[in-house]
C-alpha cells in the first residue's frame, strides 16, 4: 500500500469538514447528472419549437458526449498544471455559461455548440471533482466522503426524466437549463472559500497526438454505443464503434513511446485499480442499461404513462440515498472485498429479477424491489470508487482520476449499447415488431449475466484491501512513514 497517496496529516489540519467539500463536488455532478438526463424528456417539445422532427433532436444528446469524450482523458493534466481549483471553478463557469446559452438557443445550430461548450464544462467537473475530493480528505474519511459524493450523481439520472416532465408540462423546456444557473453559482462561490488550489507536478510536455487519438477513438464509442440504442441507427453505430476501435489502438501504441501519456494504462499494473476498474466497468453494464430498460417497460410492456413509470423508478433513487447511513459500518466490519462480493451479487441478482416483473404484480412490490436494487447498487460505487485509489501515488492521482472517469462514461454508455441489442435481437427472434415483455426481460437476464462476472475480479481484491480506508477489524495496517 503506497504511503504517498494523500498529504500528510498536517496539511489538512486547516481543512473544512470532508462532507462539505463532498458536498459541493457532488452539487455539480448533481448538476450535470441531472441536466444530462433531463433533456432526454424535453426533446418532442424542444423539436416542435425548433420546426426539426424529433429524431434530428438525437444532435443535441450526442454533441454534449463528444466533448465529453475529448476532454475528460485531459481533465488531470490541465488540473495538474493549473491547479484542481482554478480549474474546478472554472468548469463550472464554463458549465453554467453553456446552460444560459443552451437556454437561449433560437435555433437547433445554436443549441448543437452551447452544448459542446456546456460538455466542456461537464468533462472538467467529473474527474476534478473527484481529484479535489481525494486531495482534500483524510483517508479514514474517504469512504463516507464517496457516499456524500456519489449519492447525488446515482440520483441525478433517475429523478431527471420526472423533472424534465414537470419543466415541460408546466414551465417551459428552457427551464432545463436556467435551473443550472443558481446551482452553479452558488457551487462557483463555496468552492472559492472552501477549496485549496493545488498542483500536481510536470511530468513532461502535453499530450497533443494521443488528445487527439483518444478524442477521436472515445468520441466515435460514445457517438456509437449512443445510437446503436435508437431504431434504424445500427449501421453508423457499428462503423463508429469500429473508427472508436481502431484509433483506440493508434493511441495504445502511441501511449507506450510516450514520456506522459494523455491517458496512463500502466496505471493498470496497480492490483487495486485494475480490479476496481474491470469490476466497476462489468457492473456499470447494469448501471447504464437499467434507467434505459425500466421506464421503457414499465411503459410500454405495462401500459403506464411517463409520469406514472417515473414515480416507480424514482425508488432506485430512494435505495441510493439510504445507502450512505451504513456503508461506512459495513466496510469497517467485513472489509472492501466481502463486501464487493456480497453485495455484487445481491445487488446484480436484484436488477435480474425486473425480467420477471408483470403486469399483475404489486406496484407497492416492485417499489421495494427496485429500492433494494438501488441500495446495493450504489453501495459498489461508493466502493469500488473509494478502493481505486487505495495504491496510487499522490503523484499519480490525477491522472487516476482521469482514467477512471473516461472508462466510467464510457462503460455506462455501453451499458445502453448492450441492452438495446439484446433488447432488438430478441425481438428479432421472436418476429416481434414492437419490443413486447418477454424481450425485455431477455434483455434484463443479458446485463445481468455480464455484470456477475464482476464477483470473478471482486474476489481478486486483496483480504486487506483498502484496510487503513475502511478501518477493517482485524487487519494489520501499515503505517505511513510521516
Amino acid at each position: 500500500m503506497s504511503d504517498q497517496t494523500y498529504p500528510p496529516a498536517a496539511v489538512r489540519q486547516a481543512a473544512p469538514n470532508f462532507r462539505t467539500i463532498a458536498l459541493i463536488v457532488a452539487s455539480s455532478m448533481f448538476m450535470e447528472q441531472l441536466d444530462a438526463t433531463v433533456l432526454a424528456t424535453a426533446l418532442p417539445t424542444m423539436a416542435r419549437d425548433f420546426a426539426v422532427t424529433p429524431p434530428a433532436m438525437s444532435i443535441a444528446l450526442t454533441s454534449y458526449l463528444l466533448s465529453l469524450a475529448i476532454f475528460i482523458p485531459a481533465s488531470g493534466k490541465i488540473a495538474d498544471r493549473f491547479g484542481s481549483r482554478t480549474v474546478f471553478r472554472s468548469a463550472i463557469a464554463v458549465f453554467v455559461l453553456g446552460s444560459i446559452l443552451c437556454a437561449q438557443a433560437p435555433t437547433l445550430s445554436f443549441l448543437v455548440v452551447a452544448r459542446l461548450l456546456q460538455g466542456v464544462g461537464g468533462a472538467m467537473m467529473m474527474p476534478v471533482g473527484r481529484l479535489v475530493l481525494m486531495r482534500s480528505v483524510a483517508r479514514k474519511d474517504l469512504v463516507s466522503a464517496m457516499s456524500w459524493l456519489l449519492v447525488p450523481a446515482l440520483v441525478g439520472p433517475i429523478v431527471g426524466p420526472p423533472i424534465g416532465g414537470m419543466f415541460v408540462t408546466y414551465l417551459d423546456w428552457r427551464w432545463i437549463f436556467y435551473i443550472n444557473v443558481p446551482i452553479g453559482i452558488l457551487g462557483f462561490i463555496l468552492v472559492s472559500i472552501f477549496i485549496e488550489d493545488v498542483k500536481g507536478p510536470a511530468d513532461g510536455p502535453f499530450d497533443t497526438v494521443g488528445f487527439i487519438l483518444s478524442g477521436i477513438s472515445l468520441g466515435s464509442l460514445l457517438f456509437g454505443f449512443e445510437m446503436s440504442s435508437r431504431t434504424g441507427e445500427g449501421s453508423l453505430a457499428v462503423f463508429l464503434i469500429a473508427v472508436g476501435l481502431l484509433f483506440g489502438i493508434g493511441y495504445l501504441r502511441h501511449a507506450k513511446n510516450h514520456p506522459s501519456p494523455i491517458m496512463d494504462f500502466s496505471l493498470m499494473r496497480v492490483p487495486t485499480f485494475r480490479a476496481s476498474v474491470i469490476a466497476g466497468s462489468l457492473t456499470r453494464i447494469t448501471q447504464g442499461a437499467q434507467p434505459f430498460l425500466i421506464p421503457l417497460m414499465l411503459q410500454l410492456g405495462f401500459g403506464m404513462s411517463a409520469a406514472s413509470a417515473g414515480r416507480i423508478v424514482i425508488a432506485t433513487a430512494i435505495g441510493s440515498m439510504t445507502m450512505k447511513a451504513i456503508q461506512s459500518k459495513v466496510l469497517r466490519n467485513f472489509g472492501f472485498r466481502t463486501s464487493l462480493i456480497v453485495f455484487g451479487l445481491v445487488g446484480t441478482l436484484g436488477y435480474g429479477l425486473c425480467a420477471a416483473f408483470r403486469p399483475d404484480w404489486p406496484m407497492s412490490l416492485i417499489f421495494v424491489i427496485l429500492l433494494f436494487c438501488g441500495f446495493f447498487m450504489s453501495f459498489q460505487f461508493t466502493a469500488y470508487n473509494t478502493i481505486a485509489y487505495d495504491e496510487i501515488d499522490r503523484d499519480r492521482m490525477s491522472s487516476a482520476t482521469s482514467f477512471y472517469t473516461t472508462f466510467q462514461q464510457l462503460m455506462l454508455s455501453l451499458g445502453i449499447c448492450v441492452a438495446a441489442l439484446a433488447l432488438h435481437s430478441s425481438m428479432f427472434v421472436r418476429a416481434h415488431t414492437h419490443a413486447e415483455l418477454n424481450d425485455f426481460s431477455a434483455a434484463f437476464i443479458v446485463v445481468t449475466l455480464i455484470s456477475l462476472t464482476a464477483t470473478i475480479w471482486n474476489a481478486r481484491f486483496s483480504k486487506t484491501a483498502g484496510a487503513e480506508i475502511s478501518g477493517h477489524k482485524g487487519k494489520k495496517i501499515a503505517v505511513a512513514a510521516e
